[in-house]
């Protein structure tokens, strides 16, 4: 059962309920009222007729009516006077004549001294009687006086009164059914609304549902509110769950290609080795002669194959250690820091650079002398291995031409330019050079490399409190600006770049 019937049925139980106590006190009342007039009236006139009862009390009664007939209300009241001595003598007012029969107690039967009602029917019509004992002064009891009045009109008025309420109690319940099963639909309508959405939401994963706001801000319209914020923070944690997910298995599947080139080199050279050596030293007797034997080309060819391993074990290295830093980002990991002296840092950085294969000149701009006071607040290891990845992808991309190294400070900021001639980037491909296995030439063939080096300079900038700016045109180079706060540095003048491509 819904909630939207339940709460109608609710509402129009309570209301049935108090409809019923209410038309009950209304019949009650009315019929205390209906009736207290009329036995005030009948005791009146039991009153007016009453006389002091002897022995020939009927005679006296009978006398006592036709004196009072303009008093007496005969179409109204019916009037007899039993003598239980003799009731063959009783006596009875005209209007009683047809009825053969109109019931009394017998004498033996208990009567109140001061009177009662009771309500009797004959030959089919209602009556009700007052009831009068008749006593002697010596306390014998003689007869009965009996006023009545038929109740026809009153019990027709209290049957009129108990099917209105009864009517009326089932229109005004019914009603307030209908009407109350549309204000709870009106008013349950934004639940209406979150089931949809929640529907929507749970057989097309469409997280970007949100639930139409009507009405006033009230409860309905605070869970609305509430729900729609739920939806929102839900949409934004699965969009970076779905794309950290995608990212890790593009992830897995860069590493494993990776991997699985120098391994596919290694085995193919170690093969290689198997196939030259294994039967010159399987040779019974000959295993010393053999070394001596080999011709020159055999030995070409294993160092040719020791080489290739050598570089690719090299390869294997390098890629292991990045995965090991990328690993520590995303495990949390914590810098040891201190206050480092930049100028002696990058200058050890570009003579080891001056060591790694290249095509171009590496030139040192005159600005690193801005650096000579200048201290950042980090790790020594890693700020040298930002600075030697943004050096060592200068030269990957830069076929002719050069690479230059520049410095700035800037608003409590220091600032390493590395500035190459080589082959720049497309914008498009800007927003993507940090991601993990990113590599601007998809075939991976041009250039070497495993794609991670970028995204390990971005964690240990980040991890710096640093910032990176990019300024790149296709064919004509590319230019990274290092920012790093400056723990303490000597005050002076500072040279400014101007970045009008950022």
């Amino acid at each position: 059962m819904s909630i939207r019937l339940r709460l109608t049925l609710w509402y129009s139980g309570l209301l049935a309920s108090t409809l019923i106590i209410f038309g009950v006190s209304i019949y009650l009342f009315v019929n205390y009222y209906t009736y207290t007039g009329l036995k005030s009236r009948i005791i009146q006139q039991a009153q007016t007729i009453y006389i002091e009862p002897s022995y020939d009390f009927i005679e006296k009664f009978k006398l006592n009516i036709d004196n009072r007939r303009s008093t007496i209300q005969l179409n109204e009241f019916f009037i007899q006077v039993v003598n239980y001595r003799n009731p063959a003598q009783s006596y009875r007012t005209r209007n009683l004549q047809d009825i053969r029969h109109f019931p009394y107690p017998e004498e033996g039967d208990e009567l109140t001294r001061q009177g009662s009602f009771r309500n009797i029917r004959v030959e089919n019509y209602p009556f009700l009687v007052y009831e009068y004992p008749l006593i002697l002064n010596d306390g014998s009891l003689v007869g009965l006086l009996q006023v009545a009045a038929t109740t026809e009109r009153e019990e027709s008025l209290l049957r009129n009164v108990q099917t209105i309420l009864i009517v009326s109690s089932l229109f005004l319940v019914l009603a307030a059914f209908t009407i109350g099963l549309f204000l709870a639909r009106k008013a349950l309508k934004p639940i209406e609304n979150v089931i949809r959405a929640t529907n929507q939401i749970e057989n097309g994963s469409n997280l970007s549902v949100r639930i139409a706001r009507e009405g006033p801000n009230d409860e309905m319209g605070q869970l609305t509110d509430t729900l729609n914020g739920m939806l929102e923070r839900l949409e934004t944690t699965y969009n970076e769950l779905d794309g950290a997910y995608k990212t890790q298995r593009r992830f897995v599947s860069d590493a494993s290609h990776e991997l699985r080139t120098p391994l596919t080199t290694i085995r193919g050279n170690i093969d290689l080795l198997e196939k030259m050596w294994v039967p010159e030293l399987q040779a019974p007797g000959e295993q010393q002669e053999s070394f001596i034997r080999l011709d020159a080309d055999k030995a070409a060819l294993s160092m040719e194959a020791m080489r290739d391993i050598s570089d690719e074990a090299k390869r294997m290295t390098r890629l292991v250690s990045d995965l090991l830093s990328l690993a520590r980002a995303d495990a949390g990991y914590q810098m040891e820091k201190s206050d480092v002296a930049l100028l002696p840092l990058v200058e050890e950085v570009a003579r080891r650079a001056q060591l790694l294969p290249r095509t171009v000149e590496l030139r040192l701009g005159d600005s690193l002398a801005s650096l000579a006071e200048t201290h950042v607040y980090g790790s020594e290891d890693y700020l040298r291995q930002l600075i030697f990845i943004f050096i060592e992808n200068a030269f990957k991309y830069t076929p002719e031409g050069y690479v230059e190294l520049q410095a700035i400070l800037v608003s409590g900021q220091a600032g390493l330019i590395i500035k190459d001639t080589g082959i720049g980037l497309d914008k498009e491909e800007v927003p993507h050079i940090f991601e993990r296995f990113y590599r601007a030439d998809e075939s991976r063939g041009k250039t070497a490399g495993t794609g991670l080096g970028l995204s390990i300079a971005k964690w240990i900038i980040d991890e710096h409190g640093g910032s990176i700016e990019v300024k790149t045109r296709l064919g004509e180079g590319t230019t990274f600006v290092i920012w790093l706060p400056i723990s303490f540095a000597e005050e002076g003048d500072s040279d400014i770049i101007e970045d009008t491509d950022r």
